[in-house]
């Protein structure tokens, strides 16, 4: 790896990560009731030794800490533990207190990403979140003044909600680049021929399209979906056709996230949001976004095949 101060920051921000897996890891182990609290705990913390120690690890073993977490959860071996919840009264009370005044955290880590993102561009994109996300933390203690601690609970509490699916958008973007590299685009391509009339270029956009969306689906990732299904389709059904590249590629990569927001893959957009509602049924996101969802893949079918071909 080659140091810069993006990457140091960076490596910080995964440190701290590194950190909120040990403390759920703990959290697991010290809960008797938890159903593999032994599991639960050896899953974060080797999830935490790899955001920690990656840089320096040799990639066969991150690779094979990879496959362990695998095995862990198929085997349905991880398992939430008890949190310590505040008391239905203590949140009536406090969100009459606090009233509208709880938003001015988001809002200011909203602001910051921007402003670090556009302003600061030697910390990298990425490192944006992280900065603001302590903007935020900062902005929270200052108008609401909690007790320390709480912010290690809440960290362990929504991590232990959210669960195995919160590696997900990490494991899936790594299985894209392997996919690219592992020439699956031109097998993709070969199977698409078969069935795009020569000629047919709405055919052809249409396919493009729907595949972004079910390989994002799949993959959980527009971005890890769009390398792969561009080689595969975008570029020799469509651009080699006279397909303006901008339009394609804009498009293109806007009709995969029709399938982030149908997937459960898509932790971070889908999972997430129901974890922090509590919702009783994890997949209510979805199933809200369903509709929206198709509507939006049909009319960027239309808007690519009458912008790309103009």
């Amino acid at each position: 790896m080659t140091w810069n101060i993006s990457t140091i920051v960076a490596e910080v921000f995964y440190c701290i990560i590194g950190l909120i897996f040990i403390a759920t890891g703990m959290k697991a182990l010290k809960d008797e009731s938890c159903a593999h609290r032994t599991t639960t705990a050896l899953f974060w913390f080797i999830l935490a030794f790899t955001f920690i120690a990656g840089p320096y690890l040799p990639k066969w073993i991150t690779g094979l800490c990879v496959v362990f977490l695998a095995i862990l959860t198929a085997f349905k071996r991880v398992a939430p533990s008890k949190s310590d919840m505040p008391k239905e009264a203590e949140t009536r009370a406090a969100a009459d207190r606090l009233g509208y005044s709880v938003f001015i955290p988001p809002l200011v880590l909203a602001v910051s990403a921007v402003l670090v993102a556009t302003f600061l561009k030697v910390l990298g994109a990425n490192n944006a979140i992280g900065i603001s996300g302590s903007i935020a933390l900062v902005t929270a203690f200052i108008f609401f003044r909690p007790k320390a601690v709480y912010a290690v609970k809440d960290c362990t509490r929504l991590t232990d909600n959210v669960g195995v699916t919160g590696i997900l958008p990490q494991v899936l973007a790594a299985l894209g680049s392997v996919f690219t590299a592992a020439g699956v685009g031109d097998v993709i391509a070969g199977g698409v021929s078969a069935i795009i009339p020569a000629g047919n270029l709405f055919a052809a956009t249409a396919v493009y399209c729907i595949a972004m969306a079910l390989f994002t689906m799949i993959m959980g990732n527009g971005f890890a979906a769009f390398s792969v299904i561009t080689v595969g389709i975008g570029i020799p059904f469509l651009i080699a056709q006279g397909a303006d590249p901008v339009v394609v590629g804009a498009l293109g990569l806007t009709a995969g996230y029709c399938g982030t927001l149908m997937t459960p893959m898509a932790a971070n957009f889908n999972i997430l949001p129901a974890a922090l509602l509590e919702t009783k049924n994890k997949y209510i996101v979805i199933l809200s976004q369903l509709p929206v969802a198709l509507v939006m893949l049909a009319v960027h079918i239309v808007l690519m095949y009458t912008l790309a071909f103009r």
